[in-house]
């Protein structure tokens, strides 16, 4: 674990951790998906992003799969999505205490839960319209994010009812009444692959546990649009080189 998870773990302690570069310093650079400031400058924008250079990194195509008896990882999520932020980077729903996974025989709380379109994680080559992540710390500030992928299809109640309060532009917030339920978007069957990797915007931190769900979620071309137009720019970051490391499932 890198000394910028347990700083990450800690802002999200504080408050949720919306993947922004004011969270990595009061001084950090501005940064974004193109151009100067694009994810291959990160590294050289700021001194507390040059894990951005690092071997460890987040997205990932997951291929060359090793078998392994994975553990089940245990969702105990309740009701408590209450603010949803468009912070220019993503749309993100803030999460009140209490809800958690387990797995490895440790507990993460959910802090927040966002968005990228199109998805940033691939599955053996193949890409997906838009991602979901769900970010949690357990109490050592170590990090695991569950992802779950949408593919286009059915219109998703779930994120109709989320959609109904999505923030259309940068700098918009919409408080969630009622509170949002977060295993509403999560698929029936919870089996996952699983790597080491790092958050996928600056300060790009490493030694975060991805537990990628295998099953997929439907959402609608409409609703996948809706998302892209709140965005207002692709949100995903080029898949990284997984070097020497495995994709167990």
């Amino acid at each position: 674990m890198t000394a910028w998870v347990r700083v990450a773990g800690l802002l999200l302690a504080c408050g949720g951790l919306s993947f922004a570069a004011e969270h990595a310093g009061d001084h950090a650079a501005h940064w974004d998906y193109t151009g100067q400031r694009g994810p291959g400058h990160w590294a050289a924008l700021d001194p507390t992003f040059s894990a951005c250079a690092g071997r460890n990194q987040s997205p990932v195509d997951l291929t060359h799969f090793i078998e392994a008896e994975l553990p089940p990882i245990t969702f105990d999520y309740r009701t408590g999505g209450h603010d949803f932020v468009n912070n220019g980077h993503t749309v993100q729903v803030d999460y009140d205490p209490g809800s958690r996974i387990s797995i490895d025989g440790d507990d993460f709380t959910l802090k927040q839960f966002h968005f990228h379109a199109p998805g940033e994680n691939r599955i053996d080559g193949k890409a997906f319209p838009a991602e979901a992540h769900f970010v949690h710390a357990d109490a050592h500030g170590d990090l695991a994010v569950v992802a779950v992928m949408f593919v286009q299809g059915a219109t998703n109640p779930a994120l109709e009812a989320l959609w109904s309060h999505l923030p259309a532009k940068a700098d918009e917030q919409q408080v969630l009444s009622p509170e949002f339920a977060a295993a509403r978007l999560l698929p029936p069957k919870r089996d996952y692959y699983r790597y080491e990797g790092s958050l996928t915007t600056p300060p790009c931190s490493e030694g975060v546990r991805w537990l990628v769900l295998k099953q997929t979620v439907a959402a609608s071309a409409a609703q996948i649009a809706r998302l892209a137009t709140a965005l207002g720019h692709p949100n995903n970051r080029p898949v990284q080189p997984i070097g020497a490391r495995v994709v167990l499932k």
